[in-house]
């Protein structure tokens, strides 16, 4: 199971810490695992997995337990109470389609029930239509944040994940009097994130690769987000208190494409990992 594609990049554990990895120096990679019936947490450094014990968000310790990561079972790498995907949110995509630059951040919510984890099967929905991908990062929300400021939004983060989020792009607009934006983006597993979440990184300096079958199909910088991820953090959080857990999708870029019934896409951005799914009936 390669879900790393930089394990240099992943540092020990070490004593208990701050609930902000804003300021972390060095990159750390946190998941959520299933061991012999028990959900856990931990890091994850080569192909072991360090177990620790407390809040993931706030204050915790290593229990001093390795698992090899081949013996557990991947979660998604947060429980988010919502997940907020913006629109609109890439120049190179926003002037291919001729958008209008929006003045605030353009965005919906993802249902819990689309939540899934690494290795997860997509679910083929019932309904007939066209299912996209869209290769993402996520922010992870690490501390309670209402009307925080451009300034104090990154002290709010707690890091970042891959995220796929999977649409029936027939539906949008399939009705002119109401755009299905729910429905299309909310079917089951339809948000998979993970594997990891990567603290101390500058999200600016990350770029996102997605793969279908191998191939390459998306391949863009984050630094060309029309709204940093301070902003978007800053922003959200003047309209809806953000908790723990919660994750800002930040929006794709061009290259964006359907999926058939076999294929795996694959999201990898650098210094964090890389998210596999398959899709199926």
């Amino acid at each position: 199971m390669d879900v790393l594609t930089d394990s240099t990049t992943t540092a020990g554990p070490t004593a208990t810490r701050a609930a902000s990895s804003a300021r972390t120096p060095s990159p750390r990679h946190w998941l959520r695992f299933r061991h012999a019936g028990k959900t856990g947490f931990g890091t994850l450094a080569g192909n072991t997995v360090h177990e620790w014990r407390g809040d993931m968000f706030g204050a915790c310790e290593p229990t001093g337990t390795i698992h090899g990561l081949a013996e557990v079972q991947l979660l998604s790498p947060t429980a988010p109470s919502k997940v907020i995907a913006l629109w609109n949110n890439f120049k190179a995509l926003g002037e291919k389609l001729n958008l209008a630059v929006p003045a605030e951040p353009l965005y919906l919510l993802k249902s819990p029930n689309s939540f899934a984890a690494h290795d997860e099967p997509i679910k083929k929905p019932l309904c007939e239509g066209k299912v996209v991908f869209e290769g993402e990062l996520g922010i992870v929300i690490g501390k309670t944040c209402t009307a925080v400021s451009e300034t104090d939004a990154p002290d709010h983060v707690f890091g970042y994940t891959c995220a796929n989020d999977v649409t029936v792009a027939d539906i949008l607009n399939r009705d002119a009097s109401f755009a299905q934006w729910v429905r299309a983006k909310g079917f089951d597993t339809f948000c998979p994130m993970g594997p990891v979440v990567a603290t101390g990184l500058d999200p600016a300096t990350l770029t996102v690769t997605t793969l279908l079958d191998g191939q390459i199909r998306q391949h863009y910088p984050i630094s060309d987000m029309r709204f940093s991820a301070a902003q978007l953090v800053s922003l959200i959080s003047m309209d809806m208190t953000l908790y723990p857990g919660d994750v800002i999708l930040c929006g794709t870029s061009v290259g964006v494409g359907s999926m058939k019934p076999g294929s795996t896409v694959e999201v990898e951005i650098s210094d964090i990992g890389r998210l596999s799914n398959r899709f199926g009936a």
